[in-house]
């Protein structure tokens, strides 16, 4: 289970995720980007960061530590900002933090070299999970103390907003033309031959099971959050079998947004993705 505290201030909001994410301080004077329940992509978007996160980190990618934080909703009251007061407000009880990584940058590809091995174990990653969200308009990635690391893993597997079509979602392909290390040549089958066979049916049972109840009850078509925990398992542990022969990287579209906001907010609203 992941390690649980408290947050004890909020420090200030992260505009640059649409989720509004903050810096907290919590009891264990530990500083941490907190998560929201009450944010507009609802639980599953914490869901995905656990999911995602431990099962990265498993895999030796770096990204940073999780823990479950308590939210006292009082701890708005002093904050000038009506969106962030109400949004505190809205996820009071159990929220997700990671560890906050003082001083880091945000990745930028001109700036900063890539290996081939390491970008395609990214890659590799990134179309397991179906990460819609690493491209080169948002690269979702930081680099710390000389070293890249992986952050921001809530618009990941799509298919759990619509468990309906889950059948398609292990053989569903990966297109990384515009993942933001699509450019440093990404050895995508060395990354399959030494990750896939680490994608067993223990590691994946033991990654969902730090995903609270509190987020996975009330699922339709889901008797219980253990029945939930298993559809995840399933998915994930088909795809890894054969998702690296599904992944093409050609060339990258020039202009454009990320898709990763509209894409959440179709599937939030239930209707088919485009």
């Amino acid at each position: 289970m992941l390690p649980e505290v408290t947050a004890t201030r909020y420090v200030t909001p992260l505009r640059e995720g649409g989720s509004l994410p903050g810096i907290v301080e919590a009891d264990d004077l530990g500083t941490y980007v907190m998560k929201f329940t009450g944010a507009g992509q609802g639980r599953k978007t914490l869901v995905a960061e656990v999911i995602c996160g431990r099962l990265g980190r498993r895999l030796g990618l770096r990204i940073p530590d999780l823990v479950r934080m308590q939210l006292d909703p009082v701890i708005g009251r002093s904050e000038p900002d009506h969106e962030v007061q109400e949004l505190l407000k809205a996820s009071g009880g159990l929220n997700l933090g990671m560890d906050y990584l003082p001083g880091s940058l945000g990745f930028d590809p001109l700036a900063f070299e890539v290996g081939s091995a390491e970008a395609g174990r990214v890659v590799w990653f990134d179309a397991l999970i179906g990460n819609v969200d690493r491209s080169w308009r948002n690269p979702n990635l930081l680099v710390w103390h000389g070293r890249l690391w992986l952050i921001d893993h809530g618009a990941t597997m799509i298919w759990h907003h619509n468990w309906s079509g889950v059948g398609t979602a292990a053989a569903k392909p990966y297109d990384a033309s515009d993942h933001v290390l699509a450019t440093f040549a990404p050895d995508i089958a060395a990354a399959s031959e030494e990750l896939a066979p680490r994608i067993t049916e223990e590691l994946l049972t033991e990654v969902v099971a730090d995903v609270p109840d509190e987020w996975l009850i009330d699922e339709p078509g889901f008797e219980s959050p253990d029945a939930l925990r298993r559809a995840y398992v399933e998915v994930l542990l088909e795809r890894a079998a054969t998702v690296g022969d599904r992944i093409t990287v050609g060339e990258r579209t020039k202009d454009g947004p990320s898709r990763a906001p509209e894409w959440l907010r179709v599937w939030v609203d239930g209707k088919a993705a485009k």
